[in-house]
């Protein structure tokens, strides 16, 4: 059995240990043994800080405090819930890590590796099998009360039977939970998953008492009270949330704290859509602004401001997969069951004629979920580890994923008539022909769908720039004899059905991380097919992807790894469910000037935890 082990590591530097139960026996006793001191739990291998750290390896430990950010979000809110389905809630990344805290802090420059935060220590045997938690005692809620283990096992059966289903596939393999001491808490596991140990410790701890006598699974507007750097100073219902940072912040000298939550005030402000919020930080309003268009990044920020110097633009290089971005096909539709239409869609949208027209053709398309990154499928036949790893499955896996399978590229003219021939050939094949110039199946049915969007925009993309693109895609399918319908929804509107999977087609983004592990499952799992609120929205069911899972959360070396995540990848990309757009390597930042950053940039770069976690306000 091997023991992890750190205890407080505050910047007044105290000691860590690790311990190593020996295989040896003496006199039929166990022997128990100290090893080199370790202060983290990773994924796959050791963490990368030492001992004694003084603070995390991208952060500035003397940025001054004081000042404030202000952020703009697409379309409303009607509910301070983020930990359910029920209602439009507040982005989930303004209160988590803000607000309230989890037991350990994952560092954005290694893949996955958690270091203490609320919890003191952390103790798990080699097969992860169980993992052990003790509280720091100084821990406290912004109202001066204790974080208690009650606190914790509160929260954990909560959110595992109540919340969101992000939070419900760790709980499901939970044998069972239990206090072991004042301040400790054992959680043991029903079947192996290596991951496990970590996911429990990345849970949000919420106040038992708040929620007393209260409906946990309803929304409601209801400010929630945190161990968090920042307190909720005031909510203007569906319009804005302003943060303040709390002087009296329990953990303000540990070590992993050290040069994070520099500014005194962080506001979000919420849009009607992408355009007015652009406008409102060319005036000033907001002083951070994402662009994702390269073509714009050159052309629109010449605005006063930026002239000024008062605005700057920053490139932020990273080194995380791309992630799928595009429009998803929901196979809950029939139309979209069979594998050759969606790729007779996949065919039909011109990705080179949209992307030079719309962004000039500067960034490159995703070519798989974890394309730029170590983890993407090689070009090609499937080889080795990835081969053995899919071999079992191959009678039922689609075509091209044990061959190997790239996306069309297109052509620079509006029609790619080699393309549409492939597409009508598909469909034909799948029993769709041209019939009067609608595309009909035998019956005589026409082949329409609806693609709904959210009026208000994406995290990635403005409601102006998915329209563009389903407008060139619609002119392209009507060559096919094909004219679906386009449904534009508030945002309310809009999350309830994507939340319900009431749509056939719509716009997809799923970002991907270099520790890709159980959150897989909730993103690709068969009960996402009839649970609502996964982010399954193509309704897939493949036990090869769900075998992958279960090979990638129980490797224990970084070459088995990459091995099941590469397998996955081609299980995804080949199962044709996105037509992927581009992506950028790098996130363009446009801000104010007296916001910094580090001098050193986290592998993860742009990445919850990044901003606004480690800038800080330079009036000067």
């Amino acid at each position: 059995m091997r023991i992890f082990r750190f205890i407080n590591d505050s910047a007044i530097g105290r000691r860590f240990f690790v311990r190593f139960a020996a295989a040896a026996t003496v006199a039929a006793m166990p022997l128990t043994t100290l090893a080199e001191p370790m202060q983290g739990l990773a994924m796959v291998g050791e963490p990368a800080l030492q001992p004694g750290f003084t603070h995390l390896p991208y952060v500035n430990p003397n940025a001054p405090k004081g000042g404030q950010i202000r952020f703009g979000e697409p379309g409303s809110f009607d509910s301070m819930n983020a930990w359910i389905i029920k209602g439009n809630p507040v982005f989930f990344g303004i209160l988590d890590g803000q607000v309230t805290e989890s037991l350990m802090y994952r560092s954005i420059d290694e893949p996955f590796t958690l270091y203490g935060l609320l919890a003191e220590s952390i103790e798990t045997d080699d097969d992860r099998t169980w993992v052990e938690f003790t509280l720091r005692p100084e821990a406290r809620f912004s109202d001066g009360s204790p974080v208690t283990i009650e606190d914790v096992m509160w929260s954990y059966q909560t959110l595992g039977t109540q919340g969101h289903p992000r939070y419900r596939s760790a709980w499901d393999k939970v044998a069972k939970m239990e206090q072991t001491g004042p301040n400790k808490l054992r959680l043991t596991f029903s079947e192996p998953d290596r991951e496990l140990a970590l996911l429990m410790g990345m849970r949000p701890i919420l106040q038992k008492a708040q929620w007393q006598g209260k409906d946990f699974s309803a929304s409601g507007l209801m400010a929630p009270i945190g161990s968090g750097p920042y307190v909720i100073d005031k909510v203007d219902p569906g319009r804005a949330i302003t943060l303040r940072r709390n002087p009296d912040y329990w953990g303000r000298d540990l070590a992993i704290n050290q040069g994070r939550n520099n500014v005194d005030t962080i506001r979000y402000d919420y849009f009607g859509d992408n355009s007015a919020m652009f406008q409102a930080f060319k005036a000033g309003d907001l002083n951070v602004w994402r662009e994702l268009n390269s073509v714009k990044w050159q052309t629109e920020f010449d605005f006063p401001a930026a002239q000024q110097g008062k605005v700057v633009k920053s490139d932020i290089p990273h080194q995380r997969p791309s992630g799928i971005m595009g429009l998803v096909m929901n196979t809950r539709n029939p139309i979209f069951a069979d594998w050759r239409v969606r790729q007779a869609m996949i065919e039909a949208f011109n990705f080179q004629f949209i992307s030079k027209t719309l962004t000039g053709g500067n960034d490159p398309r995703i070519t798989s979920y974890f394309a730029n990154s170590d983890l993407a499928m090689r070009p090609g036949p499937a080889e080795g580890t990835v081969r053995d790893l899919l071999e079992p499955f191959a009678g039922d896996l689609l075509p091209g994923t044990m061959e190997g399978y790239t996306f069309p590229q297109g052509s620079d003219t509006a029609l790619d008539r080699k393309a549409m021939r492939r597409a009508l050939k598909l469909l034909a094949e799948a029993g769709w022909t041209v019939q009067d110039g609608m595309l009909k199946n035998k019956d005589g049915q026409p082949f329409t769908f609806e693609i709904l969007l959210n009026q208000s925009g994406s995290a990635m993309r403005t409601a102006s720039e998915t329209q563009q693109i389903v407008n060139i895609y619609v002119e392209s399918l009507r060559n096919l004899g094909v004219q679906p319908r386009v449904t534009l929804l508030d945002s309310a509107q809009y999350v309830e059905r994507k939340n319900n999977y009431q749509f056939d087609m719509t716009w997809y983004e799923r970002g991907l991380s270099l520790s890709p592990g159980n959150e897989q499952r909730l993103y690709w799992g068969h009960q996402g097919v009839t649970q609502p609120g996964t982010l399954n929205w193509m309704g897939m069911n493949s036990p090869a992807a769900e075998a992958m899972i279960d090979k990638m959360v129980n490797a224990r070396s970084p070459e088995n790894f990459n091995a099941a995540t590469r397998a996955l990848d081609r299980v995804l990309t080949a199962g044709r469910y996105v037509i992927p757009v581009s992506f950028s390597p790098v996130s363009h930042l446009a801000h104010a000037a007296s916001l910094k950053y580090p001098d050193t940039v986290p592998v993860y770069g742009d990445w919850p935890g990044f901003l606004p976690e480690v800038w800080w306000s330079d009036a000067k």
